[in-house]
């Protein structure tokens, strides 16, 4: 049985208490580390209507959001407010603030001459602008050092600088920021603010969500504990939950990919990536990996794009408990796509089948059975790995992707062997992973490929060694 619901004291304000402090804090620079979900957008809106809308207000504000979707949905709530307050304000829709540049803002314009401007996330449209400014979804910019190093000297005739966001991993700039707070004696004098789930959960904020929800949704009926245990179940990994939920970043210093990597390589909200038509895909150079699982592990299709030195990701398909003839339907139509090029699958147990029919319907060049070994793993993480790091592959913005990009780690054995090992879990045994990394090697080279991952004890000729390996 769960403990009784949380009603706030006062349940017709419009804000929690966490919410409150945060729009009452008026401290030159202010830092908020957040639960995904809880309110702070919203109530961060409220905080630049009130100080840009009065007769006396002397500063503009600009507000920086993690893309274009999000900066709009931003001004929308700045809009409520203003006709909160009763505050005379005109929405001029998109607005080009800086034409050297070609950079535009979505722009609030209140009677007493102040706007509040909202924009995606270049650092670039920061520069040279005096008023308030808020970061929000700080940690998730390409470049949160660049995007501060920009914004803090707007505030210098005026105007408060806030950082919104939840963590990405222990070494972004987000963290050290927060890391400066609170073990190194606040050296640029931050007020912090720190909001869990479970601190919005004791503050009422089941309450309020349950007055925004359909009356047939099933969070209806939940308490405070069972709501809680519901996201942390919803989670790709425990990771995600501690880091989204809880304001714990994960450690990128046991990670073989860092949040910052992946996060650099993600598509845009608004890009179109996926082709699921035979059509889109007519005339393109493609490449496909796979990762053969069955019950507890997932089966992952992993299709790319290879074009002027960059991998782009145009479908993922993800398979679990289903039967290998429906695997094999999946893989065939893949395979007959008129622009693949090279294919390899993974051949390991119970894969060995499916790559072997492949092959013969198929050729082995076309389609190469690659058995995973200690050597072979290492053979395919590090291309991987570097292919993030010099951001030449587009991968979807997605969690359970991320989560499972994140779940591989390094380790060296005492003889000095490196293992590259991920935890069982719902989101399978990183399989993600290893898709995207045997596509890799598909377009490594459309010349060779399959020699690349012989016995060891075998010859290889030098002209059938991919190379980089």
């Amino acid at each position: 049985m769960g403990k009784a619901k949380v009603i706030p004291k006062d349940k017709h304000k419009i804000f929690l208490p966490y919410q409150q402090a945060w729009v009452d804090d008026r401290s030159r620079l202010k830092l908020m580390e957040k639960g995904r979900q809880i309110g702070l957008s919203w109530s961060t809106a409220f905080g630049c209507v009130e100080r840009t809308a009065p007769k006396e207000a002397r500063n503009d504000q600009w507000i920086s959001s993690r893309d274009e979707i999000q900066a709009r949905l931003f001004l929308e709530d700045c809009k409520r407010f203003a006709g909160l307050l009763d505050a005379a304000a005109k929405d001029l829709g998109m607005v080009l603030i800086d034409p050297d540049k070609n950079l535009s803002a979505y722009v609030l314009h209140f009677d007493n001459g102040k706007r509040i401007h909202s924009m995606s996330s270049n650092p670039d449209a920061q520069a040279g602008k005096r008023g308030g400014r808020v970061l929000d979804e700080f940690a998730l910019h390409p470049d949160p050092r660049k995007l501060y190093s920009i914004a803090y000297p707007g505030i210098t005739w005026g105007g408060q600088l806030e950082l919104v966001s939840t963590h990405r991993g222990s070494e972004n700039y987000f963290n050290e920021l927060v890391e400066d707070i609170k073990h190194r004696g606040n050296p640029k004098g931050f007020s912090l603010h720190t909001v869990t789930l479970q601190n919005a959960l004791d503050q009422g904020f089941l309450y309020k969500l349950q007055q925004a929800l359909p009356k047939d949704d099933e969070r209806q009926e939940m308490d405070e504990a069972q709501y809680f245990d519901f996201i942390r179940s919803g989670c790709a990994s425990e990771e995600q939950f501690l880091q989204e939920y809880m304001c714990l970043p994960a450690d990128d210093a046991g990670a073989f990919l860092s949040y910052d990597l992946i996060a650099g390589c993600e598509y845009r909200a608004t890009d179109i990536w996926e082709f699921l038509q035979q059509g889109q895909l007519k005339n393109k150079d493609l490449y496909l990996g796979m990762d053969v699982g069955r019950k507890h592990d997932l089966t992952v299709f992993w299709l790319l794009e290879r074009q002027s030195g960059m991998r782009f990701t145009r479908r993922i398909v993800t398979m679990q408990n289903k039967k290998f003839s429906e695997q094999e339907e999946i893989l065939y139509s893949l395979l007959s796509l008129s622009g693949l090029r090279r294919a390899c699958l993974d051949a390991t147990g119970i894969g060995m089948q499916l790559a072997e029919r492949a092959q013969e319907k198929f050729g082995e060049y076309k389609v190469e059975a690659i058995t995973f070994t200690g050597p072979v793993k290492e053979a395919l993480a590090f291309p991987l790995r570097a292919a993030f790091e010099d951001k030449s592959i587009r991968i979807p913005k997605d969690d359970d992707i991320r989560a499972d990009l994140r779940s591989i780690t390094k380790t060296a054995t005492a003889a000095g062997n490196i293992r590259f090992a991920a935890d069982h879990g719902p989101n399978g045994h990183a399989d993600r992973f290893w898709a995207l990394a045997l596509a890799l090697h598909a377009a490594s080279d459309a010349n060779a490929g399959q020699w690349a991952f012989m016995p060891e004890s075998a010859p290889v000729p030098a002209s059938r060694v991919v190379r980089g390996y």
